[in-house]
């Protein structure tokens, strides 16, 4: 497999309380944090390009663009959808959307770059 444009990948939630503004103090209410919406974002992503990869490779987050258009509750079904829109040399770049039953939730853009995972790892020694 290779790394072309319409590389997909779909997570379905169910928001729970760990989901939460309040629990990961992002605000003080109980929907689902924009943080975490980030977080699941980003997961479907990796899924996208899960097995597009060289041995020893992996990718890593650049770059996002997220708008929070609307809360969902807890109980509430969130459904993220992640697809590969751009590659540009080792640049990777993911359009996503957050849908519930009735609305979009969220909308966005993740950039994330190829690197061999090894290398990357040994240029954290500080």
């Amino acid at each position: 497999m290779t790394l072309t444009p319409g590389l997909r990948a779909q997570l379905l939630i169910m928001v729970e309380r760990e989901d939460t503004a309040t629990k990961v103090g992002s605000g003080d209410v109980p929907v689902l944090a924009t943080p975490r919406l980030l977080a699941l974002a980003e997961q479907a992503t990796v899924r996208a390009v899960t097995g597009a990869l060289e041995p020893g490779q992996t990718s890593v987050g650049t770059k996002v663009a997220l708008e929070h258009l609307v809360a969902s509750p807890v109980g509430a079904h969130v459904e993220i959808t992640a697809e590969l829109t751009e590659v540009d040399g080792r640049r990777l770049v993911f359009a996503f959307t957050a849908r519930d039953r009735h609305t979009t939730v969220a909308t966005g853009t993740v950039e994330r770059v190829v690197v061999d995972r090894e290398r990357f790892l040994s240029r954290l020694t500080r």
